[in-house]
């Protein structure tokens, strides 16, 4: 790469970053004041119309400096090798939220809000989606004189809990026993094997575990039936609006695209096929019209053991990249961790 290349990449680099900042064009004076380009300011403006004639810059006004294309955003993304660390007030932040319940629908909502409160876009998670669900473990708790909690936990660490109401008190020994019998004959199997299984496990039992047994298995095979289903999760709509109040006349016709989830759930697919932790789709990248303002940045979470999922940020064009591409990033992996412990 010549030197006049890497030159221009620096000045696409500045320009990108202050236009971030101040959300107003870029002048090249302002550059050469601001960043250690080593140039004079005319050597500036003869490389940003270089960059505007390959279509990485546009200018909205001829007195005004230059701004970002789609095209500028997306050589600006692909440039980025290395994406910096959390600080460790976001970290606190996401160990806190991600990792500090059992409940996996509690987890769920807790990261999408974590998320959006980080990077102050739209924030999505998505549910793990499982062809074969399978169970993990179950628990049985007694909770008063004739009521017996029921716990269920998936493979993706999704935790369902019911009460029960039982005709005799039964006593810890008991729901333990119960509990060992449960998780020994049906550990790690998928709600079809349970339906079959369920007659052989009813004629095994002990006459006393025979009416617990089945209220507790429609509980079990309902848990596991529930993650058959898309479930995609956002919070921060309205931070839509504040990061770019242009947002605030096609906010509605946005919702309605993520919403519906048909555009999120095929990015979510093709990005399933690429080698990278964290995805960035800029504009028109989306196929989506609603969405050509917009950037999505997307990270994969679990495994194909405990199922595969995302979290992502949707926002304007104009976001600082590294911070949201490094804030899903380490989301994603805290969520992976909570998946396998």
């Amino acid at each position: 790469m010549s030197q006049a290349s890497i030159r221009r990449d620096d000045v696409l680099r500045a320009i990108v970053t202050d236009y971030v900042e101040t959300g107003e064009p870029v002048g090249s004076k302002a550059l050469v004041d601001r960043h250690d380009l080593r140039v004079s300011p005319a050597t500036v403006r003869n490389d940003m119309s270089v960059l505007e004639e390959k279509g990485y810059l546009y200018q909205p006004h001829t007195s005004a400096g230059r701004v970002p294309t789609e095209k500028g955003y997306r050589a600006f993304v692909d440039r980025i090798s290395e994406l910096r660390p959390i600080t460790s007030s976001q970290r606190r932040a996401i160990e806190a939220f991600v990792l500090g319940s059992a409940d996996f629908d509690e987890v769920v909502e807790r990261t999408v809000r974590v998320l959006a409160q980080l990077t102050q876009q739209l924030a999505i998670v998505q549910y793990p989606h499982f062809e074969r669900s399978g169970l993990r473990h179950i628990e049985l708790i007694p909770v008063a004189e004739y009521k017996l909690l029921v716990i269920v936990i998936t493979n993706s660490a999704r935790v369902q809990q019911t009460t029960i109401d039982t005709r005799y008190e039964v006593d810890s020994a008991s729901a333990r026993s119960l509990a060992m019998l449960l998780n020994s004959a049906l550990e790690g199997m998928e709600e079809t094997q349970i339906a079959q299984l369920e007659p052989v496990l009813i004629a095994g039992a002990r006459p006393e575990q025979l009416e617990l047994i089945s209220q507790i298995m429609p509980i079990i095979r309902e848990a596991l039936t529930g993650e058959q289903t898309e479930r995609i999760v956002m919070v921060g709509a309205g931070n839509l609006v504040r990061s770019s109040p242009e947002f605030s006349r096609s906010i509605g016709s946005i919702l309605d695209v993520l919403e519906e989830q048909v555009t999120l759930l095929r990015l979510f697919s093709e990005i399933d096929q690429q080698d990278s932790p964290v995805t960035v789709t800029i504009g028109s990248e989306s196929g989506e019209r609603s969405l050509s303002e917009t950037s999505i940045v997307t990270g994969a979470y679990g495994d194909k053991e405990s199922g595969v999922a995302h979290v992502g940020i949707v926002g304007p064009q104009r976001m600082d990249y590294p911070h949201a591409m490094s804030i899903v990033r380490a989301v994603s992996r805290y969520l992976s961790r909570m998946m396998t412990r």
